[in-house]
């Protein structure tokens, strides 16, 4: 299995600068990996200088947190699409999970796929807010929406992918795929969230990963 193409390599922090996209891009086009997993502000200058090569552009949408409005998702989704992201990774209202608002979650996620057009849609949940039941529960709900993907984490929520929710995830997401996101930070770990039925790997740490190495969190 070649892993690069298993991985998102992804730089999201708030005070990222041109020169960490530069390297970002660097590595991803030196490692051939699926994408690069960036802010919004940056999907432009990305789109740009990834157009000689099959590295795919990757953007969140109401990140990190997913408390917007559904309004303001779907402008950002409309607003990335046009800028020249490839995949959108949005982050649903947690929020409104708990309260048992599932039809609000699912329309949501359908909006935003709708916003993307043909453009692939990842709905990561940030599972270290839920427990397994409850885990259970969105991926049935996302398994019903247009999203090819469910997504484990953000990374910025207290914990990140675990092998045990990324299966619970592929038993109940009706077919669609699996990331795992944050905390992957080798190819041990990277290997698990694979066993476990993940097809899309989110690291900041993809080159350490490809050169079996320990990286740092997501």
């Amino acid at each position: 299995m070649k892993y690069n193409k298993l991985i998102d390599h992804t730089y999201l922090k708030a005070f990222g600068t041109k020169k960490e996209i530069d390297k970002l891009i660097d590595e991803a086009k030196e490692y051939d990996f699926k994408s690069v997993c960036i802010n919004p502000t940056h999907v432009s200058y990305a789109e740009k200088k990834l157009r000689d090569s099959d590295v795919l552009v990757c953007t969140v949408i109401g990140f990190p947190l997913g408390a917007n409005t559904t309004e303001t998702k779907v402008f950002e989704t409309l607003n990335a699409v046009k800028n020249g992201a490839d995949e959108i990774d949005m982050v649903i209202n947690i929020g409104k999970f708990k309260d048992r608002e599932y039809d609000y979650i699912e329309d949501e996620i359908n909006q935003v796929c709708k916003a993307a057009g043909e453009k692939l849609v990842k709905v990561i949940v940030e599972i270290c807010y839920l427990d397994n039941e409850e885990v259970k529960k969105i991926s049935h709900i996302v398994g019903k929406t247009n999203a090819e993907f469910i997504k484990t984490s953000t990374g910025f929520g207290s914990s990140g992918a675990t092998p045990e929710a990324v299966k619970i995830m592929k038993e109940n997401v009706n077919g669609k795929e699996v990331k795992a996101a944050g905390g992957v930070r080798s190819k041990a770990d990277l290997e698990k969230m694979v066993e476990a039925g993940a097809t899309r790997i989110g690291a900041s740490s993809g080159v350490k990963i490809m050169n079996d190495e320990m990286g740092s969190d997501y």
